[in-house]
């Protein structure tokens, strides 16, 4: 018996990845519910070699849904996945509404699966769990096993994040601003604070009182409640004009001595990670290699020598799969897996 699962931001970038993602990996799904807000219902969307027509979230009963992979942002998250996990049915949310709630697990089940037993074993849980930032998720991966070997005490991490990251506005604002650019045009900036188009943007999300902006604050707090609270860590974030994927310069202290053959070793053994490290001219991946694929991609693996157990890597990944989709239906197969998620009976 298969599961029935409603996807709820259906149009939505990460919305149609999670369709599919679940399609190719062969999901066992039952039923799939294609849901959005009412502008959006009647819209036909992609599942498979099947179309599916998408139905309105305000008119839905999730009574008999077993999973609910929510990819809707956080208003509606705060609003409709209390309703939805009291009705019974899991959801498994993208938005950044309940990474932070000490009640709602913040899972890479690469890293920290660990936490899902206990977690489903709660009889007054929220029915919530929540996926990690996209920039955090392909950090955690790689950071894991490291710090397993040698425990990792300090991290600095510069971003350089793709347009999909700021959705399909992100993605429509490059590709209007570059042929602008190409025809002479005028180039209008709607999206993001500055042109976008051959040009870099130090600045994702808003700005805080201790001039970090969100975004790198994500990082910080995501990366302590997913990995381990003592390692302390600073970001930079940047809007880079790519269309997909989020690469990261990472460098890494640690409290034991490791090497930078010791590191690659450990990451090629690792779930999730895959090793592109040629000392050559193009023998490392970038956001276009990475585009499309599952995997963490880490090259450029070298030791620091400015301070003590020092390591500096280069780490690529697709935000729309592993840094969104993909962990989030990587979640539900973990659940299924060590079976702590059954199908349930049909309502009457």
């Amino acid at each position: 018996m298969g599961f029935k699962v409603a996807v709820v931001g259906a149009t939505g970038n990460v919305g149609r990845e999670m369709l599919s993602i679940l399609a190719e990996r062969a999901f066992p799904v039952d039923e799939i519910i294609v849901l959005a807000s009412s502008r959006s219902a009647g819209t036909e969307v992609s599942f498979g070699d099947r179309t599916l027509r998408v139905q309105a979230l305000d008119h839905y009963d999730f009574s008999d849904t077993d999973i609910c992979l929510m990819s809707a942002g956080s208003e509606i998250s705060k609003v409709w996945s209390p309703k939805i996990g009291a009705q019974g049915c899991l959801v498994i949310d993208n938005s950044s509404c309940w990474r932070y709630d000490e009640r709602v697990p913040l899972v890479v089940p690469e890293v920290n699966a660990h936490v899902l037993p206990g977690y489903m074993a709660d009889k007054k849980r929220l029915n919530i769990i929540a996926n990690p930032n996209c920039s955090t998720a392909q950090l955690v991966v790689a950071l894991k096993p490291l710090h397993e070997r040698a425990t990792i005490t300090r991290v600095v991490v510069s971003t350089y994040q793709s347009v999909s990251g700021a959705g399909k506005d992100g993605m429509d604002e490059l590709d209007r601003q570059t042929k602008a650019l190409y025809s002479l045009g005028e180039v209008q900036t709607k999206k993001f604070q500055k042109r976008i188009a051959f040009n870099l943007i130090p600045q994702i999300d808003v700005f805080m009182e201790d001039g970090f902006t969100k975004e790198e604050w994500k990082m910080t707090v995501e990366t302590k409640k997913i990995l381990d609270p003592k390692i302390k860590l600073t970001a930079t974030c940047v809007r880079v004009p790519v269309f997909i994927s989020h690469s990261e310069a990472v460098n890494v202290e640690f409290a034991k001595p490791i090497t930078a053959d010791e590191a690659r070793e450990i990451l090629r053994a690792a779930p999730g990670c895959l090793v592109v490290d040629k000392r050559e001219p193009g023998g490392y991946v970038t956001p276009h290699e990475a585009a499309g694929e599952d995997a963490t991609y880490i090259s450029r693996i070298r030791e620091d020598s400015t301070v003590e157990n020092g390591l500096a890597f280069w780490c690529v990944s697709d935000n729309l799969r592993k840094g969104a989709a993909l962990n989030a239906v990587q979640i539900a197969e973990a659940l299924i897996n060590r079976k702590l998620l059954a199908p349930r009976k049909k309502a009457a």
